[in-house]
């Protein structure tokens, strides 16, 4: 066949397939957008789509005990109040590499503040939003606060608007590792930079942890830069031979980070604010943190060199402890298992559980969209609970990517991984990273009356469509997610 008549029948069949190629492209994003096309007005309560004639309250009005989200607060404590200011503005950055970043900070800053109390304290945190246009809002990530302190737009508040501020209230009555960010259109404002640590620190610190260096290093992606406690460059700690550093990593950004920790063992020690029972030895163990997840690593600094924990995931932002040497760099390693790490506890009431309740929710991912269970935002139906029930949920990782799922309100235990039941320490977290193919068993005690969100925390797989709720027969909320009220938590 000469090159004129080849070329000619590429002609003939090539344009044809293209034109029909770039129709189906069309269309499929035509769906898409109906598809993630924001809904005028949902009530999150009962998932009602409203034109303006559901009641301010929802379908549970007419019950008794129906009790609003916003008539949930915190407890009494005979612990000190901590006040807190924080204001949400537009900032320009001056980054220590020499560039600028827009960004939305706390304070002037990104991360903003780290706020450290002790158990027990009553928190005290007044929100201003100084010209975010589209609102604000501050989630407390991992801290089972009230119902109405969740920082929901359209669920527990209204977004925070120019001018105007908001008291969050609660009690801080778990010691561990949290962190904060706005969940108003939360995959863009945490990624503009309106995020932080929180550290609630035990009211009496165990003999071990007395003399431990505690250091917090949260990784964020600020637009298409990456940060370690605001820094382009890295995190350096002074210590001496012998001294033990307890390491606090927050991811807060939507990749799952592998970090090495070269020079010298370690053990981990807590993961998303729960300790760990007798937790053992490590080395060579590359430690997976899914986005929203903490761990801490307690570290002793070895008698010569330094010890440097990496970002295997991206090859930047270390964080060296200690003077000396370098170690050499790991180049891969087993990953970390919470499945056999640590030791069970004696009596465990949970070896004979009888969940009151039981849920599967499959995630994955359809055309363009991120579901659970086939379905998207709204549209899934909630998981109801009473209060008191023990609830048992299964996740299950169809495809799509990494999803960290994360649990507003609660601490959940996970009790087993692909049909292994734990065989080591107990493990409690609010955020539980889930690979392509895992099957997860996790428990959950009923015991935060609330409409709280469960969501994967890889907040641009939240804004297509990952999102779903957890809710508490008889509580309403006179907020509204959509439109015409401008809360939008998961855009």
């Amino acid at each position: 066949m000469t090159k004129k008549k080849s070329s000619k029948r590429l002609f003939k069949f090539g344009v044809p397939l293209l034109f029909l190629l770039l129709i189906g492209i069309t269309i499929s994003v035509y769906f898409w957008q109906i598809r993630l096309q924001k809904p005028q007005e949902i009530n999150m309560a009962d998932h009602l789509h409203s034109s303006g004639a559901v009641s301010a309250t929802g379908m549970h009005d007419h019950s008794a005990t129906a009790v609003p989200c916003e008539a949930i607060v915190a407890g009494e404590t005979s612990g000190p109040v901590r006040q807190f200011d924080l204001t949400a503005a537009r900032t320009v950055l001056q980054l220590d590499n020499g560039k600028t970043a827009d960004a939305w900070t706390f304070n002037g800053s990104s991360p903003g503040p780290e706020l450290r109390v002790k158990e027990g304290d009553r928190v005290v945190v007044m929100l201003r939003n100084k010209d975010i246009e589209d609102g604000v809002t501050i989630h407390w990530h991992g801290i089972n606060v009230p119902c109405s302190q969740d920082g929901i737009a359209g669920v527990t508040q209204n977004a925070v608007q120019p001018g105007e501020q908001f008291t969050y209230t609660f009690v801080a009555s778990a010691p561990g590792t949290y962190w904060y960010h706005s969940h108003q259109m939360s995959s863009i404002q945490a990624k503009k930079g309106l995020l932080g640590t929180i550290i609630v620190e035990p009211k009496e610190p165990s003999a071990q942890l007395s003399s431990v260096k505690d250091v917090s290093a949260l990784y964020q992606q600020l637009g298409s830069t990456f940060l370690l406690n605001g820094s382009t460059k890295g995190l350096n700690v002074q210590g001496d031979a012998g001294d033990q550093v307890r390491l606090r990593l927050t991811n807060g950004g939507n990749e799952t980070i592998n970090f090495s920790v070269d020079g010298a063992p370690f053990q981990v020690f807590a993961m998303d604010g729960h300790d760990v029972h007798e937790p053992g030895l490590l080395d060579g163990v590359l430690i997976p943190i899914g986005a929203g997840q903490r761990y801490d690593l307690l570290i002793r600094l070895p008698e010569s060199g330094k010890v440097v924990v990496r970002n295997q995931s991206a090859k930047s932002l270390p964080i060296t402890l200690g003077s000396g040497s370098d170690p050499e760099p790991s180049n891969g390693g087993e990953m970390f298992s919470f499945v056999d790490y640590g030791t069970p506890m004696q009596d465990d009431p949970l070896r004979k559980l009888k969940p009151d309740r039981s849920f599967e929710l499959k995630l994955g991912q359809s055309l363009f969209v991120n579901t659970i269970n086939g379905r998207s935002f709204h549209e899934i139906p909630s998981m109801t609970v009473k209060e008191g029930e023990s609830v048992l949920i299964t996740l299950v990782n169809e495809g799509g990517g990494d999803h960290p799922f994360h649990f507003h309100g609660h601490t959940f235990r996970v009790l087993s991984k692909n049909g292994i039941p734990l065989k080591g320490s107990p493990v409690y977290l609010d955020t539980l990273l889930t690979k392509k193919d895992e099957i997860y068993e996790v428990y959950l005690e009923a015991n935060n009356p609330g409409l709280w969100m469960a969501h994967c925390h890889n907040l641009g797989h939240a804004s297509m469509g990952m999102s779903m709720m957890l809710n508490y027969e008889g509580i309403t909320t006179p907020f509204r997610v959509g439109t015409k009220s401008g809360n939008l938590p998961d855009l």
